[in-house]
């Protein structure tokens, strides 16, 4: 990494409650998934990442809106207490997502809040939980998140995730994963939404020591580097008033059901009123 390039700052976001109630997870992840999810990361990109660690339990869920503007990717994985996300938090991290955050959404956080408000869909699934094995094929070899993984990625022990998956055709499709009784699955799949980059991959059940595996760990350390923003800053995408001749210098316009005084303010400030 070049000196004058900034490590990408990266948030694992674990609910961390399988780990606390049921010992065949706790030997699998004694330090929380969160922490071997994180360990990957750092395994695969080094001094090219800053890495830190939050659960559900924490104050807010350990995502401030002062820990978010530090936050350039954050990861996601949640199972079982979805509905214990507070709304105003899933409202605090859809807005940064929409402004720039890059966005790793793992296994079962298909069905966490932020990622259905970001799909707009139910994001269901079929599933079985039986030790099947999991082909994850490859679909796009080009793609930056596909870099250095075989194919396909062999996981000999995993949790069946199946087709039909409720959510929007995805930007890229990158893996498709197949699965004992024969059913297949879009495993790996990016999006876009706002200024914000979606990736979303399916391998990782608590049961299992997928976390462990090595090219599950690269994907996702691949995955962190392809959401990184490469826009200069984080903002919103707001509506601009443009003038006639005026082709390319936009004036603040907040919309119809804003406080018209606030947009009066703002030509007053831009020099336009």
């Amino acid at each position: 990494m070049s000196s004058a390039t900034k490590p990408i700052r990266v948030l694992v976001w674990g609910e961390n409650r399988h780990e606390q109630v049921e010992p065949h997870v706790r030997a699998l992840y004694p330090d929380g998934m969160h922490t071997t999810i994180a360990e990957g990361i750092i395994e695969n990109l080094g001094d090219g990442a800053r890495v830190r660690t939050t659960t559900l339990d924490e104050p807010e869920h350990g995502l401030t809106e002062e820990v978010l503007a530090d936050t350039d990717v954050l990861v996601w994985w949640g199972h079982a207490a979805h509905g214990e996300v507070a709304d105003e938090v899933v409202e605090r991290v859809h807005q940064h997502v929409l402004s720039g955050l890059g966005l790793i959404v793992l296994h079962s956080g298909h069905w966490s809040k932020i990622f259905g408000k970001l799909m707009g869909t139910t994001c269901t699934l079929r599933w079985r939980s039986e030790e099947d094995r999991e082909l994850v094929w490859t679909i796009d070899p080009t793609h930056p998140i596909a870099q250095g993984v075989p194919n396909p990625i062999v996981i000999d022990r995993q949790e069946m995730y199946g087709e039909t998956f409720d959510i929007p055709a995805p930007d890229e499709l990158i893996f498709i994963s197949s699965f004992t009784g024969g059913e297949v699955f879009r495993s790996g799949c990016t999006f876009r939404r706002g200024h914000g980059k979606i990736f979303f991959f399916s391998p990782g059940d608590q049961d299992f020591p997928v976390y462990h595996h090595r090219d599950v760990r690269r994907v996702i350390a691949n995955g962190v580097g392809w959401a990184m923003t490469d826009r200069p800053r984080r903002e919103i995408p707001v509506l601009l008033r443009y003038e006639v001749d005026d082709f390319y210098r936009g004036h603040g316009y907040t919309g119809p059901i804003a406080d018209p005084a606030a947009d009066e303010t703002a030509e007053t400030e831009d020099g336009t009123a």
